[in-house]
Order: C-alpha cells, then sequence, then structure tokens
C-alpha cells in the first residue's frame, strides 16, 4: 500500500527502539542487579529447553595479534538476533574496555528489526547469568564458598549471580593486580557478600566449593595447575574463550567431568582445545532438559568450560526487549527509511532535498 505522506518528519515504521548505556543502566537499576542476573538467567533457562528450534552456528571472528572481534548470531524460526562483540586485552592499558558491544533483534518474516542495544553491560549480567544457571546444576548442594581468580570487568557480576542464584556468602579473590581485588571488594561492601582478599591463588581456592577463574590475558595460561585442585569443587572457567587462550592445565580437565554450550565452538575456543577432538563432553541444554545428568556425586569434579554462545546472547536480547514497557528506558531511533512508495526510495531524498531548500530559503 502507498502512503502517500508530505510530512518530512519520519513515520513510526521509521523507528526502532534504541537502548543506549545510560539507559541500560536506568533499567538495570530500576529492576535491580540481582534480580535481572536472575530474569536474564530464566530467559536462557527457557531458550536453552527449546535447543533444538534455534540455528545454532559457531560465532564468526576477525582475529588480529591484538584480540578479535567476533559477529554471533542465531534464529529461532521467528525472530533472528545477533550480537558484535570484541574482546581486547590490552585495551584496559589505554584506558579502554576490554569488551564491548551492541545487539539486534529483528522480526524474520520482515527483516525489520525490534529492538537495537548496547550490549557491553548486557554482556555482563548475560555471562553472570549463564554461570550461575550452570553451577545451579553443577555446583555441590550448599556451596557457600567461591573462589574468583581474576577480579576484572566481569568478576562483580559473577558474585552477585552467584549470591542470587546459589546462596553464596563468601568470595575470596586473587588478582595479580591487587588493585582490580581492592576494586571489587569495595564494589561489593554493601551488597552481602563477604569478600576476603587473597594473595595467591592457591590461598583464593583454600575452602572453596566453587572456584571461578575469569582472567583476561589473550595467551594460553596456567591459572589453575592440577595439585590446586581437588575432588568434589565446580569450576567455571570463563576466561579461556578463543584459540590460543586458556586457564586450567590439561590434568585439571583430564580429571573432571565437562559441561559445554556448542561443542563445535568451545573445542576451538575453550579449555577442549588442549584435549583431543573426540574428547567427551556434555551438552548443558540436555542437563536442563533431563536428557543428561549434571552433578552425580560429592567427589565429582565439574567444570563449565564457558565460551559464551549467540542463544545466552538471544536471551538477552529478549529479555530487554520484554522489560522496556515497564521502565520505558528507551529511545525512538530513526533507523528505517520509510518512503511514501516502498518502490521510491530515490524519491524519498529527492523530497527530503526540497524540504531542506525550502526551510532554508
Amino acid at each position: 500500500m502507498i502512503r502517500h505522506n508530505h510530512n518530512p518528519k519520519p513515520s513510526e515504521l521509521a523507528f526502532v527502539p534504541f537502548v543506549s548505556v545510560d539507559d541500560m543502566m536506568r533499567n538495570i537499576r530500576t529492576i535491580g542487579v540481582e534480580k535481572a542476573i536472575k530474569g536474564i538467567a530464566d530467559y536462557i533457562e527457557q531458550d536453552f529447553l527449546r535447543w533444538e528450534s534455534f540455528d545454532k552456528k559457531p560465532r564468526i571472528p576477525a582475529h588480529a595479534p591484538q584480540g578479535v572481534i567476533e559477529l554471533m548470531p542465531t534464529s529461532d524460526g521467528e525472530t533472528f538476533g545477533f550480537k558484535y562483540v570484541n574482546g581486547h586485552p590490552q585495551n584496559v592499558r589505554e584506558g579502554l574496555q576490554t569488551v564491548t558491544g551492541f545487539g539486534v533483534l529483528s522480526e524474520l518474516s520482515t527483516g525489520y528489526p525490534v529492538l537495537f542495544t548496547e550490549m557491553t553491560i548486557l554482556t555482563a549480567l548475560r555471562t553472570a547469568a549463564t554461570s550461575a544457571l550452570a553451577a545451579k546444576y553443577l555446583a555441590p548442594q550448599g556451596s557457600t564458598t567461591m573462589a574468583i581468580i581474576g577480579n576484572g570487568a566481569q568478576s562483580d557480576f559473577q558474585c552477585l549471580a552467584f549470591k542470587e542464584m546459589l546462596g553464596i556468602t563468601d568470595i575470596r579473590a586473587y588478582d595479580i593486580d591487587v588493585k582490580a581485588s581492592l576494586r571489587l571488594e569495595r564494589n561489593l561492601a554493601y551488597s552481602g557478600l563477604n569478600v576476603t582478599i587473597c594473595k595467591t591463588p592457591e590461598d583464593a581456592i583454600e575452602g572453596a566449593q566453587i572456584i571461578t577463574t575469569v582472567t583476561a590475558d589473550k595467551k594460553y595460561a596456567t591459572i589453575l595447575t592440577d595439585n590446586m585442585v581437588g575432588s568434589g569443587v565446580h569450576i567455571n572457567a570463563i576466561g579461556g574463550d578463543c584459540p590460543g587462550k586458556t586457564e586450567l592445565h590439561k590434568d585439571i580437565l583430564l580429571r573432571s567431568d565437562i559441561f559445554v554450550e556448542l561443542p563445535e565452538q568451545t573445542r576451538i575456543e575453550g579449555e577442549l582445545q588442549q584435549l583431543p577432538g573426540d574428547h567427551p563432553v556434555t551438552e548443558l541444554w540436555q542437563v536442563y532438559a533431563g536428557k543428561a545428568a549434571g552433578r552425580t556425586s560429592q567427589d565429582q569434579i565439574t567444570l563449565f568450560d564457558s565460551v559464551g554462545f549467540a542463544i545466552e546472547d538471544f536471551a538477552a536480547l529478549r529479555y530487554i526487549r520484554d522489560l522496556l514497557p515497564t521502565t520505558g528506558h528507551f529511545e525512538k531511533l530513526d533507523l528505517l527509511a520509510d518512503p511514501d512508495d516502498p518502490r521510491d526510495l530515490y524519491g524519498m531524498v529527492l523530497r527530503s532535498a526540497a524540504v531542506g531548500d525550502n526551510q532554508a530559503a
């Protein structure tokens, strides 16, 4: 249908809800960080329970010596979503973020975007939600203490997620830069968590039922050696998330039951890159659906080899989209060309020039 509209202002079809960084912070403050993490985790679980309805493929990377840029697309047959995200560990030396991102949700039937949002903060929330959701199925029952090795930008969210979803009360923090640990302690001062700053990784994991590693350096590393890890713990390994970047000694993997998001992606990017391509793993969606076992004994070492997957971002985008009518914290972004006649895009350009000339006169 041709719509004769000579008003130079955009029509409603031109606008897409846009969540800026400021809007995202206001949304999260309105809901509360811990409640938002729990909400995102619920959406992730819902989407993993319909795993087979999604288009699943490893993310598309562009690697450079300094870091990586990745596109993470997926679709459930009705809605398409993608995230643009980078990982540049050396950025912090220049006062820049290690990770930045933005994302889009679109109607598959028309191709029209229905959400455009920042995803630097949202990625931090969804990563924490993913970790805590996995731990709900894998960590020892009654866990109260978590060691967190690597106290950068993601660590605060991890601690709050495990407090909210697993009832963790004590955090044992270690970072090679004690200033990072002091920042974490300061940020969590009124969270209800007891934070102990540790001098070594060995000190940090003492008495911990859950061990989270979330370091940033883009290199093969051994944050945990085999002799550091006793039986009965859950390891939440987040930092190894691209080729050539690991945190755990190979022998820890050989002693652990390993749980992953998408095996094809994790074998390239996760701790699994240290093992043969046929090493057995369990997919998390199967655990959530009751098709595979999670933790089965007190002595078992469970390892979530976390690299991040597009369905988690899709779920986080859905959560934010559904939140906006309640909070109202978004802008209407003039993003889509909407000519009177869909076949006359050039005519719209000509008419806008004429309007501009008239206004100038």
